[in-house]
């Protein structure tokens, strides 16, 4: 595509994302249960349920394979395989799980 300059238009293609409590195998000291999701939308905006809540150490633990797991990334890479990420509390062993939502293509100049 052409924008009004006659410049190519980049696009890049993103997934959503739904980060879901899949289970706890401990005690959830954090008031989280299993359901309990967060949404990546639109590249980098997070999204609760009304009246929902996330732990803060359990997010921090999926922050950094959120990027990727936006991406197609290839057959052999072990991140589009593995979807499952441990909260960093030992004593809750709560198990989060990256779900692909749908794809969305975005102008490549708007992401950050």
């Amino acid at each position: 595509m052409s924008d009004a300059s006659g410049a190519d238009e980049a696009i890049t293609e993103l997934y959503d994302l739904r980060v879901v409590v899949d289970r706890i195998e401990g005690r959830s000291v954090c008031g989280m249960k299993v359901g309990d999701h967060i949404d990546l939308v639109e590249s980098s905006r997070l999204r609760l349920p009304d009246g929902g809540h996330f732990c803060m150490y359990a997010l921090q633990a999926v922050l950094p394979l959120l990027p990727a797991k936006q991406r197609r990334l290839s057959e052999g890479d072990w991140l589009e395989r593995d979807a499952l990420v441990a909260c960093p509390d030992p004593d809750e062993r709560l198990i989060m799980r990256i779900e692909r939502r749908g794809i969305r293509s975005m102008r490549t100049d708007e992401l950050t």
